[in-house]
């Protein structure tokens, strides 16, 4: 699997949002969280990324462990 770092917001709680993620050497720029949803064990975003595709983005707090869950291509 690749490496994902993901730099976030911190607000009224660490990590609130993210605002960048790098995927192996690749930073990409959040420009929107579309989506936000729990689950018991996580919290996920589905995100618009300054190369205009989405992606889902997992966030294991207990771990603090970023994961790559989706990935949708920009329509052309």
């Amino acid at each position: 699997m690749a490496e994902l770092r993901v730099e976030c917001y911190a607000g009224h709680r660490a990590d609130q949002r993210p605002v960048r993620f790098s995927i192996l050497e690749r930073t990409f720029e959040v420009l929107e969280v579309e989506d936000q949803w729990y689950s018991p064990e996580a919290i996920y975003f589905r995100v618009l990324a300054d190369d205009g595709n989405r992606y889902v983005l997992r966030h294991q707090e207990t771990q603090d462990i970023w994961t790559l869950e989706a990935f949708r291509a920009q329509r052309t």
